[in-house]
């Protein structure tokens, strides 16, 4: 990501980052917590997103996040490889209703046009860095 807003930031970018600990409870902390974590834990060594991080939401479920209620509905699939499965194991499915629009794992990308409008979802296995080609639409259609 911090590529990414490197080389589009400039252009108009903006990268905002949702924590959730819907998945596997691996994110217990929160706000400067997080922060901490990356830059000391994981991955360490220095590291600070560039992205603007948000408090922690849930993404799924009955207490999702209006933002993502609205992503999903108008982006119900990922592409991708990995985009036809929910999760590789039921049981961490921890939150109630499930749907098959959820959120599949952290890393999920949501790409939004300057106008708001939902252009593309892209599953956990696709390459952060293989965004650049859809930005760069997006950035041309201004």
């Amino acid at each position: 990501m911090n590529d990414l807003a490197e080389k589009y930031s400039a252009k108009g970018l903006v990268i905002l980052a949702f924590p959730c600990n819907q998945f596997g409870h691996q994110e217990n902390a929160s706000g400067q917590e997080i922060l901490d974590s990356l830059k000391y834990v994981r991955p360490g060594k220095g590291y600070q997103p560039k992205a603007e991080m948000l408090e922690k939401v849930a993404v799924n479920g009955s207490e999702a996040d209006p933002l993502f209620i609205f992503l999903k509905e108008k982006l119900p699939f990922p592409s991708g490889k990995g985009e036809e499965v929910l999760m590789n194991d039921p049981q961490a499915i921890i939150w109630r209703p499930v749907l098959r629009s959820d959120v599949s794992w952290n890393f999920e990308k949501f790409l939004i046009d300057s106008n708001g409008v939902p252009f593309k979802r892209y599953s956990r296995y696709f390459l952060t860095s293989d965004l650049s080609s859809d930005i760069e639409k997006l950035l041309a259609s201004k």
